[in-house]
């Protein structure tokens, strides 16, 4: 296995915002490492990454580490002819080897499977894994299901899928994030049951989805359920929401934040973050007022960080009609959040933005694209109040193009951070993965 030293980036506008950001900060230095670890400006390694998804027709990655430090990928596995598989398998840092071959959590023709709209996976420290999946509820083109499942030994065998929602409307019901809650699980996602339309066209086009169906907006609702498969809590926590943006999920020492983008009926479509007490979510709050007027879905929500009460959202924005990616930080669970960091911005910004957190660092990947429609997955690497950026490398240039190449996924085990996205190979969806050392 070679390793290689990854090349460091501060352009003009990096530098910029560096320079603004320490001011603003009082100059502070960045943390002093701990023993044995890289000073934190020095570069990463990267290292080769094999996954066990090979093979043409893998996409739709989700990446998740559990609480025994293990790494969970999951996938879905769709090749011509043959009916969608949802697949998983489990990585092990200390030794660096799959400790399995890939396992399947379900299969069916009636799956539903898109490039934004994935399913997940959460490992609970009781050794259960769930995990959900979509699943068409009628014959619009997006009138279909979340499905929930529990495998009592961590995936070796899965009982009996529910459905979180019980509406029983054949509108569109996904955009799942889940986290451990108490002896079970929780998890929110975007449902349309008050909208009356069962297909939201838009997701197959990166431009944008055009929300105007003539219902009723799209909500966030929220469930928890406890070991047995009981659902305990269910709440619709904002009455319209952006209709197929990712929500995002991270778990605070006060309670889990999910943020999603919003929608106001001015069409200001920013990011909102809420917290689960126990018994209820927060008053949504924004992390930011980008006032950002879209009258379509952006098909492009956040992702969120937490560690202890410090939270990190990435997210993508477009105010003045110039793409952004922005961070911002808080350190009160989400009650407020910091003033952004800008990390990227102009014509080429794609988004699709995955964000991770430790003690000492903060870490962010997201796509672009040149005008020639060619991608590349770039990493930053922060201190982790976002004030001063350590590194910023180009991790890979894609051959996929527009949404075939779907969302990257980002997670830290000690000093290593692992990222996994899609790529197109001779036409064909392939996962690909790369371990970052420090």
């Amino acid at each position: 296995m070679v390793r290689r030293s990854l090349s460091l980036h501060r352009g003009p506008v990096a530098a910029s915002l560096l320079a603004l950001a320490l001011v603003a900060c009082g100059g502070r230095e960045a943390p002093t490492p701990a023993a044995g670890a890289l000073a934190p400006e020095a570069p990463s390694e990267r290292v080769d990454w094999p996954l066990p998804a090979t093979g043409p027709g893998s996409s739709a990655p989700d990446l998740v580490a559990g609480p025994d430090g293990q790494l969970v990928l999951s996938w879905v596995n769709s090749r011509e002819g043959r009916r969608h598989v949802f697949q998983f398998s489990r990585f092990d840092p200390a030794t660096q080897a799959w400790r399995s071959a890939p396992a399947t959590i379900a299969i069916g023709n009636r799956m539903f499977v898109n490039w934004a709209d994935t399913p997940h996976v959460q490992p609970t420290a009781d050794g259960a894994l769930w995990a959900h999946w979509l699943q068409r509820s009628g014959e619009g083109k997006y009138a279909y299901d979340v499905v929930l499942a529990r495998s009592r030994d961590g995936g070796s065998n899965w009982g009996a899928p529910l459905v979180p929602h019980d509406d029983g409307t054949q509108t569109e019901h996904g955009f799942v994030s889940m986290w451990p809650q108490s002896d079970g699980i929780g998890l929110a996602w975007l449902d349309g049951r008050n909208t009356g339309a069962p297909s939201h066209e838009g997701h197959e086009s990166g431009a944008g989805h055009d929300t105007q169906t003539g219902g009723r907006p799209m909500t966030l609702r929220a469930a928890t359920f406890d070991a047995a498969m009981r659902k305990t809590a269910e709440q619709e926590i904002d009455a319209s929401v952006c209709d197929c943006c990712q929500t995002a999920a991270a778990v605070t020492t006060r309670g889990p934040v999910v943020v999603y983008r919003g929608r106001t009926e001015g069409e200001v479509r920013d990011i909102l973050a809420t917290r689960f007490d126990g018994s209820a979510w927060s008053a949504p709050r924004a992390v930011h007022a980008d006032a950002w007027v879209m009258p379509a879905c952006p098909v492009n929500g956040p992702s969120v960080a937490a560690r202890g009460d410090a939270l990190v959202v990435g997210w993508y924005t477009a105010p003045d009609g110039e793409s952004r990616v922005r961070l911002a930080r808080s350190d009160d669970a989400g009650d407020s959040f910091a003033a952004p960091v800008e990390l990227d911005a102009g014509a080429e910004v794609q988004g699709r933005v995955a964000v991770a957190l430790d003690d000492t660092q903060a870490w962010a990947v997201w796509l672009r694209e040149d005008g020639e429609g060619a991608q590349s997955l770039w990493l930053s690497r922060r201190s982790a109040d976002l004030a001063t950026e350590y590194e910023r490398v180009e991790l890979a240039r894609l051959e996929g193009r527009g949404r075939a190449t779907g969302f990257p996924r980002l997670q830290l085990v000690g000093r290593d951070a692992y990222v996994v996205w899609t790529d197109v190979i001779d036409g064909a969806p392939q996962l690909q993965g790369l371990r970052l050392v420090r």
